[in-house]
């Protein structure tokens, strides 16, 4: 099991930046897939980005191009960077881990969640 924290969510206009972080406290292999996932209100919860520790990362379709996911292994901190935002990337963000990894589909096996931190972009 692995404690996961995110900060850095808050307002922002249409077209702005936000980075979010994710501190993380566990074992290195409880953390070796860890991925960024989002709710909008009245929604399902859908993946953003994933990241393999020394391994491949996997985006959405909508987060190509705007959003970079990254890791500091010596911190154990996730990041999510989110540039060009749009109304619609409105959500809880949550940060999420795993220990394996699902190459067939870019996925985490997630076994731990944050308790996420809330983006909200305007128009």
């Amino acid at each position: 099991q692995v404690q996961l924290v995110e900060s850095g969510g808050g307002s922002v206009q249409s077209g702005g930046s936000l980075r979010l972080s994710c501190a993380a406290s566990g074992t290195t292999s409880s953390t070796f897939c860890m991925a960024w996932f989002r709710q909008a209100s009245g929604k399902e919860r859908e993946g953003v980005a994933h990241s393999v520790s020394g391994g491949p990362t996997t985006y959405a379709d909508s987060a190509k191009g705007r959003f970079t996911i990254s890791r500091d292994n010596a911190k154990n901190t996730l990041y999510l960077q989110m540039n060009s935002l749009k109304p619609e990337d409105t959500a809880m963000y949550y940060c999420a881990a795993g220990s394996r990894y699902f190459p067939y589909t870019g996925r985490c096996d997630v076994t731990s969640w944050g308790q996420g931190t809330q983006v909200t972009v305007s128009s």
